[in-house]
Protein backbone atom coordinates (compact mmCIF):
# COMPACT_ATOMS: atom_id res chain seq x y z
CA UNK A 1 0.00 0.00 0.00
CA UNK A 2 1.38 3.40 -0.79
CA UNK A 3 1.19 6.21 2.07
CA UNK A 4 2.39 9.88 1.74
CA UNK A 5 2.46 12.44 4.68
CA UNK A 6 2.12 16.27 3.94
CA UNK A 7 2.52 19.15 5.85
CA UNK A 8 -0.12 21.84 4.53
CA UNK A 9 0.40 25.38 5.65
CA UNK A 10 -0.97 29.19 5.44
CA UNK A 11 -4.55 29.62 6.94
CA UNK A 12 -4.91 26.00 6.86
CA UNK A 13 -6.50 25.94 10.63
CA UNK A 14 -10.10 26.85 11.65
CA UNK A 15 -11.38 27.06 7.94
CA UNK A 16 -12.85 23.60 8.27
CA UNK A 17 -9.30 22.22 6.63
CA UNK A 18 -9.07 18.82 8.19
CA UNK A 19 -12.63 18.23 7.99
CA UNK A 20 -12.77 18.96 4.32
CA UNK A 21 -9.85 16.45 4.23
CA UNK A 22 -11.83 14.00 5.95
CA UNK A 23 -14.79 14.32 3.41
CA UNK A 24 -12.55 14.06 0.35
CA UNK A 25 -10.13 11.62 1.44
CA UNK A 26 -13.53 9.28 2.47
CA UNK A 27 -14.64 9.86 -1.34
CA UNK A 28 -11.34 8.55 -2.26
CA UNK A 29 -10.90 5.38 -0.34
CA UNK A 30 -8.04 6.66 1.22
CA UNK A 31 -7.42 5.89 4.85
CA UNK A 32 -5.03 8.49 7.08
CA UNK A 33 -5.58 11.38 9.82
CA UNK A 34 -5.44 15.00 8.91
CA UNK A 35 -4.21 17.00 12.63
CA UNK A 36 -3.70 20.59 13.40
CA UNK A 37 -0.11 20.87 15.03
CA UNK A 38 0.92 23.76 17.09
CA UNK A 39 2.74 25.72 14.73
CA UNK A 40 -0.39 26.19 13.03
CA UNK A 41 0.45 23.79 9.95
CA UNK A 42 -1.98 20.86 9.62
CA UNK A 43 -0.82 17.25 8.84
CA UNK A 44 -2.49 14.73 6.80
CA UNK A 45 -1.16 11.21 6.12
CA UNK A 46 -3.41 9.32 3.71
CA UNK A 47 -2.69 5.63 2.23
CA UNK A 48 -4.28 4.23 -0.30
CA UNK A 49 -4.05 3.86 -4.75
CA UNK A 50 -0.96 6.12 -6.16
CA UNK A 51 -3.35 7.76 -8.25
CA UNK A 52 -6.32 8.63 -5.75
CA UNK A 53 -3.15 9.91 -3.53
CA UNK A 54 -2.15 11.92 -5.58
CA UNK A 55 -6.11 13.46 -6.39
CA UNK A 56 -5.89 14.46 -2.79
CA UNK A 57 -2.36 15.94 -2.70
CA UNK A 58 -3.60 18.29 -5.99
CA UNK A 59 -6.91 19.12 -3.63
CA UNK A 60 -4.00 20.08 -0.70
CA UNK A 61 -2.80 22.43 -3.01
CA UNK A 62 -6.06 24.52 -3.11
CA UNK A 63 -7.91 23.28 -0.32
CA UNK A 64 -11.17 24.67 1.14
CA UNK A 65 -13.04 27.94 0.13
CA UNK A 66 -11.49 29.48 3.45
CA UNK A 67 -8.28 28.42 3.33
CA UNK A 68 -5.12 30.13 2.20
CA UNK A 69 -2.91 27.50 1.17
CA UNK A 70 0.92 28.23 1.15
CA UNK A 71 3.17 25.58 1.13
CA UNK A 72 2.12 21.78 0.42
CA UNK A 73 5.47 19.32 1.86
CA UNK A 74 4.83 15.69 0.72
CA UNK A 75 7.07 12.72 1.54
CA UNK A 76 6.56 8.97 0.94
CA UNK A 77 6.44 7.19 4.24
CA UNK A 78 5.85 3.61 5.45
CA UNK A 79 2.74 3.69 8.03
CA UNK A 80 0.33 1.49 8.85
CA UNK A 81 -3.09 3.77 10.01
CA UNK A 82 -5.93 2.48 11.63
CA UNK A 83 -9.01 2.24 8.94
CA UNK A 84 -10.84 5.14 7.67
CA UNK A 85 -9.90 8.48 7.73
CA UNK A 86 -10.33 10.21 10.85
CA UNK A 87 -9.46 13.93 12.14
CA UNK A 88 -7.59 15.04 15.17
Amino acid sequence: MNCLRAWVSGRVQGVFFRDSTRRLARELGLSGYAINLPDGRVEVLACGPAQRLQQLVDWLHQGPELARVDRVVVEETEATPSEGFRIG
